[in-house]
C-alpha cells in the first residue's frame, strides 16, 4: 500500500480495528476512512454501497463484527449469526463493485472444528463439528472467508482471510455479561480488588487451555499480510503458545494484586478443551508475534485500571 493510499477499517473502534488504526498511523498512513455505527450502519446493504461510491476505498480492512463470549453466543445466537453475515456479505459485495484492490476479511479461530488436532492447522476448516456454544458465529465467519475465496475465483479479487486467535489488549470489551474470557477476568479481578471482596468466582474447572494474541500484534500482521500476502488461503495470527485459564487466572490474581481465593464454578460450561493455533504458515512468510503475555497482561490491566474503570 502506497502511504497516501485511500484506507477503510470497518470496526475501527473495536479492540482491533483502534489496533489496525494506530499501527497504520505509527507507519505513516493518514488517508483513513473511519466511520462510526452512527454514520454508516453496516447492515444496510444501501447505505454500504452508497458509502462506497461516495468514498472509493482503495484497501478495506474489515475488523466489524459482532463479538462476544459464551454468555453472549448463547443469549443471542440469532444475532450472532445475522449480523456478522449481513456485515461481510454487505462489505465484500460492495468491495467487487466498486473495484477495492485488495481486502483483508478478519475472522476468528472460532471456524475450526471443536475437537480439532491441536495446534489447528488451517487446513483443519471444514473437518469436523463446531463448538455449539458459539456456533452461529463461527458459522457466520465461515462464510466470510468463503465468500472472499468465491468472489476472488469468479471474479479476481484480491480479498484474503486471516484466523486470529484469542485476542486481548486496551479498548477490549470488560462487560462481565457478553466479553471474551481475558478481560472478563481482568474485570472481575479489578473489582474483587477494588470492593475487598474474598473470593473471585470462575466459570468452568480452569483446565481449558487457551492462545492469547495481543491486539497490537495482530494488527502490525494484518498490515504485514495485507503488503505481503496474495493469496485465497486463510492464513492464521497466533503466538503457538498455550496457557491454561487456571494459570491465566493465577496471572491475573498477582498483576491485579487480588489477596482472595478463585472459586471454580464446575457447573458452568468450559467450552472448547484446547485450542491453540498452528503459526508455522505465517511463521514462513517472516512475521513473528513480539509482545510477551505477561507483560501485555500487565499493560492491558494498567489501563484498564486507568481509563476503564465501571
Amino acid at each position: 500500500m502506497n502511504k497516501d493510499a485511500k484506507i477503510y477499517i470497518a470496526g475501527h473502534r473495536g479492540l482491533v480495528g483502534s489496533a489496525i488504526v494506530r499501527a497504520l498511523q505509527k507507519q505513516g498512513y493518514s488517508n483513513l476512512i473511519l466511520k462510526t455505527h452512527a454514520e454508516l450502519d453496516l447492515l444496510d446493504q444501501k447505505s454500504v454501497g452508497v458509502f462506497f461510491e461516495k468514498e472509493q476505498p482503495e484497501y478495506v480492512f474489515v475488523a466489524a463484527a459482532k463479538v462476544g463470549g459464551i454468555m453472549a453466543n448463547s443469549t443471542y445466537p440469532a444475532d450472532f449469526i445475522y449480523q456478522n453475515i449481513l456485515i461481510e456479505a454487505n462489505v465484500i459485495q460492495a468491495a467487487y463493485l466498486h473495484k477495492v484492490k485488495k481486502l483483508l476479511f478478519l475472522g476468528t479461530s472460532c471456524i475450526y472444528p471443536r475437537l480439532a488436532p491441536q495446534p489447528t492447522k488451517e487446513e483443519h476448516l471444514l473437518t469436523g463439528a463446531l463448538e455449539p456454544t458459539n456456533e452461529p458465529y463461527a458459522v457466520a465467519k465461515i462464510a466470510g472467508i468463503i465468500m472472499c475465496q468465491s468472489y476472488n475465483r469468479q471474479y479476481g479479487t484480491n480479498f484474503i482471510s486471516v484466523m486470529p486467535t484469542n485476542v486481548y489488549g486496551p479498548h477490549d470489551n470488560f462487560d462481565l455479561q457478553d466479553s471474551h474470557v481475558l478481560p472478563a477476568l481482568i474485570r472481575k479481578f479489578h473489582d474483587a480488588k477494588t470492593q475487598n471482596r474474598h473470593e473471585v468466582v470462575l466459570w468452568g474447572t480452569g483446565n481449558p487451555e487457551r492462545e492469547f494474541l495481543h491486539t497490537d500484534d495482530l494488527a502490525d500482521a494484518c498490515l504485514f499480510l495485507m503488503d505481503k500476502y496474495n493469496d485465497s488461503g486463510i492464513v492464521n495470527i497466533g503466538t503457538g503458545i498455550g496457557i491454561s485459564i487456571r494459570e491465566l487466572a493465577d496471572m491475573l490474581k498477582s498483576i491485579s494484586g487480588f489477596a482472595g481465593e478463585i472459586v471454580w464454578d464446575t457447573t458452568k460450561p468450559d467450552g472448547t478443551p484446547k485450542k491453540l493455533l498452528d503459526v508455522q504458515k505465517l511463521h514462513s512468510l517472516g512475521w513473528k508475534h513480539s509482545i510477551d503475555l505477561e507483560k501485555g497482561l500487565r499493560e492491558t490491566y494498567a489501563w484498564y485500571d486507568a481509563y476503564a474503570k465501571p
